[in-house]
């Protein structure tokens, strides 16, 4: 069942967005050679209690036997990781690493989301070409997201530009609705047919989250049972922003 926000309930979604973008405004200004992620999970946390919310990733529970609450503010994966890297005090940041950061703000019931992938330093230019179309990607998608078109087409704009770039996208994890849940309805991957799925209205809420892979799309989980990584050790990147579908353009929420 998918959600259509009131104007009150949007509002609210407003304020847990705005947390986010903030608390990424104050992670880029930290991350450089020599931090460890451990202390991005301590500035990410603070500045969000600073403004009134939680970190909605703290102690989230998958509800899968035998995988353990998850233990951080933040998600952080770097390099050949994709998505959900726990910080850690022996993960050191060096010049030339991609770091993805993934984190939701808590805030009068609602949850923001959004990711983003940052440079460490310099790094090379297909490194930085990863980036950049893994950004772009999310753009090409939000071009559909206007009401009477479906979610498939937005699915669609996305894999179809990632694939004209030379790279791949995870087809194992997916975007989602979002509001007073975290994951709520629909399912948003990042590849599809154009014309299938829900038709898009006014008031619905969507986290759309490009994640690219520079060589092959095959991933694999690491021990924790969260950590994802790439299957051939190619290098990943992830943006993602929290949307609201309106009557004309989509607004990103996540963005200041």
């Amino acid at each position: 069942m998918v959600t259509i926000k009131s104007k009150k309930e949007i509002e609210a979604m407003r304020e847990a967005c705005k947390v986010v973008a903030i608390t990424y405004q104050e992670l880029e200004k930290h991350i450089k050679p020599g931090v460890t992620t451990f202390e991005l999970d301590q500035i990410a946390e603070k500045t969000m209690k600073s403004l009134g919310a939680i970190p909605a990733e703290k102690g989230y529970d998958p509800g899968i036997r035998g995988i353990p609450k998850f233990p951080a503010s933040i998600c952080v994966s770097i390099n050949d990781e994709v998505i959900h890297g726990i910080p850690s005090k022996n993960r050191v940041l060096k010049d030339g690493d991609l770091v993805s950061i993934d984190t939701v703000a808590l805030k009068n019931g609602y949850n923001g989301d959004a990711a983003r992938t940052f440079v460490v330093g310099k790094t090379s230019k297909e490194n930085q070409r990863l980036v950049d179309v893994t950004k772009q990607a999310f753009f090409e998608g939000i071009k559909f997201a206007t009401p009477g078109n479906r979610i498939g087409d937005v699915c669609h704009a996305i894999g179809e530009y990632v694939h004209s770039q030379g790279f791949s996208v995870v087809r194992e994890f997916q975007g989602h609705g979002i509001g007073k849940e975290m994951h709520e309805d629909p399912g948003i991957p990042n590849y599809g047919k154009a014309g299938r799925g829900i038709r898009l209205e006014p008031g619905m809420t969507l986290a759309i989250e490009p994640m690219v892979i520079q060589g092959k799309p095959n991933i694999l989980e690491l021990e924790d049972g969260w950590t994802i990584i790439t299957e051939d050790g190619s290098m990943a990147a992830h943006y993602e922003n929290t949307i609201l579908i309106t009557e004309k353009e989509p607004e990103i929420l996540t963005i200041l």
